[in-house]
């Protein structure tokens, strides 16, 4: 992965602001899995959660924890939708390698350490994303390369 790639998480623009609900975007190929998120994270602000504001009020007036629950539902519907309606998988850093280079593959320091939890239940994909949220939001967490394992082995290689 390119150093856009490494940098790129799913960071929101500034709570509260006329762009609360946004993902800040960079350039280049990490635009096209955040505007799939970014759709996902719309509709849930406007048409999912139970709150007193109503219409386009709906996505401006969020704070930092309903950022949050947007990104991590949004991550969570993303990913089951992947694996089938059926399973979804999370890929997380550890901090230990969990597995070696082999066969002319060369190591990338992130690779190495990706741990995969796999869930059969939706509402259980999504709570664990929740709580590891921070995995796909904070700078230097290569949240959008995390994110776009974890559709591939939602998905599976074979499909």
């Amino acid at each position: 992965f390119s150093c856009e790639w490494a940098a790129a998480h799913f960071g929101f623009q500034r709570p509260h602001s006329d762009l609360a609900y946004a993902l800040e975007a960079g350039k280049g190929g990490t635009r096209a899995v955040l505007m799939v998120v970014q759709a996902h994270i719309i509709t849930y602000l406007l048409f999912a959660r139970d709150t007193e504001y109503t219409h386009l009020e709906r996505l401006c007036c969020i704070g930092q924890q309903e950022q949050r629950q947007a990104l991590a539902v949004a991550l969570a519907e993303t990913l089951w939708a992947a694996g089938g309606d059926s399973r979804a998988t999370v890929c997380l850093i550890t901090t230990a390698v969990t597995e070696m280079p082999c066969g002319g593959y060369r190591a990338d320091t992130l690779t190495e350490r990706i741990r995969l939890f796999e869930f059969s239940e939706k509402a259980a994909a999504q709570e664990f994303i929740s709580h590891h949220i921070n995995s796909f939001k904070c700078e230097g967490s290569h949240g959008v390369i995390l994110f776009l394992y974890s559709l591939l082995f939602s998905r599976t290689l074979e499909r």
